[in-house]
């Protein structure tokens, strides 16, 4: 070996000391970033959990017949659109400013329980305010009766418990596409 070759080998042995710093420098950065992310990302876990939660227990209470529970997912003022198309065929835009005739109907003894499950939930939180839009299938016992969309939009108050404000949803009878373990869900 001549001094050449001593001096590439030093040379390379530099470099891959140097790489070897910068590998480790891009590591440490690379950690840097993940945990604060992952910060960030089981609180929005919780958050979105914490936004989903008045929705279960209103599809909850409405399986158990329960208008309080029903009434507990909700805000003080409460506004409902329910958008469809009639029986003719036109399309229809019903409003409603309160919710007593709601938890009237759910809350009065009817032969069979009211299932509506939901799937594919998008949640948007700015804040005190949240918009959740998710599929349903609505059932009467295990019969299916429509689908649609439901979009919530809710506001967490000074306790810091969600609660919904304003429910609107599309109702069809037809062109509805299931999941199977959602349907699986009323056998």
């Amino acid at each position: 070996m001549d001094a050449k070759d001593i001096l590439r080998n030093m040379v390379d042995l530099q470099a891959d000391a140097q790489n070897w710093q910068d590998m480790k420098v891009a590591v440490i950065f690379f950690i840097g970033l993940i945990q604060p992310l992952q910060a960030v990302l089981a609180q929005s876990a919780a958050e979105r959990a914490a936004v989903m939660e008045p929705i279960h227990r209103l599809f909850e209470g409405m399986k158990l017949g329960d208008s309080s529970q029903v009434r507990s997912a909700f805000a003080t003022e409460v506004t409902m659109a329910t958008l469809g198309v009639d029986k003719t065929g036109k399309p229809f835009l019903r409003r409603e400013t309160s919710i007593a005739d709601f938890l009237k109907s759910i809350g009065t003894s009817h032969p069979q329980v009211y299932r509506e499950l939901i799937w594919d939930e998008k949640i948007e939180i700015d804040g005190n305010f949240a918009q959740v839009w998710v599929d349903y299938a609505f059932y009467l016992g295990t019969k299916f009766n429509h689908c649609g969309v439901d979009a919530f939009q809710l506001v967490r108050g000074a306790d810091g418990h969600w609660t919904i404000f304003h429910l609107a949803d599309t109702r069809r009878a037809a062109d509805c596409q299931i999941p199977e373990k959602i349907s699986q869900q009323v056998k």
